[in-house]
């Protein structure tokens, strides 16, 4: 069984694109990730992106993964080291560093900057593989 480390806009394309992720695959993420899609579909409701209606069911969809969401004192440890390491202003991408590197096989993202400025320190994978 693959374990993947997965960002928000990952479980927002899922969603959309109402893909069944295989049951072959543990998908995990910190647990800052709720906030973080609830957020993203805020802010796409008030940009006229989505209608409310579609919004809830997405956040239905994502509710309905398989996640299994964790964030312990080493995982903040961790992300705080990687932060730092990379120059980062923040810590948020770096917890989903942290729990590549801690428990997961390869973190998957959208954003293409992100993957490369990762290079070395997690595998990254594109989407499809989590169907």
């Amino acid at each position: 069984m693959a374990r993947y480390v997965i960002a928000p806009e990952v479980a927002l394309r899922l969603a959309h694109d109402r893909v069944v992720v295989s049951g072959e695959h543990q998908l995990l993420a910190p647990t800052l990730f709720r906030s973080q899609v609830l957020s993203l579909l805020y802010q796409a409701v008030r940009r006229g992106e989505l209608t409310r209606q579609d919004a809830d069911r997405q956040l239905t969809y994502v509710r309905g993964l398989r996640l299994r969401l964790l964030g312990d004192r080493v995982l903040q440890n961790v992300a705080w080291k990687l932060a730092e390491q990379l120059g980062w202003p923040d810590t948020l991408n770096a917890e989903y560093l942290a729990l590549t590197t801690l428990q997961a096989d390869a973190f998957v993202t959208l954003d293409a900057a992100l993957a490369r400025a990762v290079t070395g320190i997690v595998r990254t994978e594109p989407i499809d593989v989590l169907t």
